[in-house]
């Protein structure tokens, strides 16, 4: 992990899925997003759990979501005054959450050892991301070849969301009202993607119910060339069910590839609602 003098340390926040106690073991540092919900505010995995969240929205409680704060950010930059350090955050647009760690970089000391990285995605690919860096800092890699292998990977990752409840997408703006009413009606299911900067969720296309959905996810990143030597993570809001079809389903079409079912954090299932389904690849 050392680079002349300086130890190269790897921080990140809570999009990776690791709570602050999951990420230290893993060696490396998060600072989490938090929600607020029924009046109280909480960070995300360290003070509410997945479970307890979505239970708490199926009650009826609205949820809103934050970024890092800055001054979280900078204490934990300030844990490593002599050491190198790469952040690798999730997507910008899509988050506050690398505007604010560069905003922090700025307040330390010699900000220049402090190498803030969009990683253009979330969850999943994100998750791999740190995991990588981290193994290429134990390795002894330079910050420099730690970046530019990163930035390789970061263009490997695609993202779909399959939320089952419009209100969600409604609410952050992602459909509109009169969509989202004859879609509920229909029982249509929409497929989200991330745009090609990143900074958006975008349309992909729409499914009749859920097996049709993955179905369209299954074709698309099948089309792309994902296979052996790529990860393919699902991830869900409380929808274990739901996660272990859409495996079976794209397992069956892309037998080689490496697989990885995961629950998502509370500050996604407010973007997608309870029941959704995250379908993210990154080549390995």
């Amino acid at each position: 992990m050392k680079k002349g003098d300086l130890m190269v340390r790897i921080v990140s926040d809570t999009s990776t899925l690791y709570s602050t106690a999951e990420a230290q073991r893993a060696g490396f540092d998060v600072t989490p997003l938090s929600v607020t919900v029924a009046g109280k505010n909480y960070l995300e995995l360290d003070e509410i759990s997945s479970e307890t969240f979505v239970g708490m929205l199926r009650e009826g409680e609205i949820p809103v979501t934050s970024q890092p704060a800055v001054g979280g950010v900078h204490e934990l930059y300030e844990k490593y005054p002599d050491d190198e350090i790469v952040n690798v955050t999730m997507a910008l647009g899509l988050s506050g959450t690398y505007t604010g760690a560069v905003a922090a970089a700025s307040m330390c000391r010699n900000p220049e050892r402090i190498h803030v990285i969009n990683s253009r995605t979330l969850c999943g690919p994100h998750r791999y991301l740190v995991e990588k860096a981290v193994q290429w800092a134990k390795e002894g890699h330079s910050v420099e070849t730690i970046l530019e292998r990163l930035e390789k990977k970061m263009e490997t990752a695609k993202s779909y969301l399959l939320p089952v409840d419009y209100d969600y997408l409604r609410r952050g703006g992602r459909l509109s009202g009169l969509v989202s009413h004859v879609g509920k009606l229909a029982g249509l299911c929409p497929v989200m993607t991330q745009t090609e900067d990143g900074t958006r969720i975008t349309s992909a296309g729409i499914g009749r119910g859920f097996s049709h959905a993955i179905r369209h996810v299954q074709k698309a990143i099948k089309g792309i060339g994902t296979g052996t030597g790529w990860r393919i993570y699902i991830s869900h809001a409380d929808a274990l069910g739901q996660a272990e079809k859409a495996l079976q389903t794209l397992r069956a079409a892309i037998p080689d590839a490496s697989y990885e079912i995961l629950p998502l954090s509370p500050a996604f299932i407010t973007q997608g609602g309870p029941g959704c389904i995250a379908v993210q690849i990154i080549e390995s």
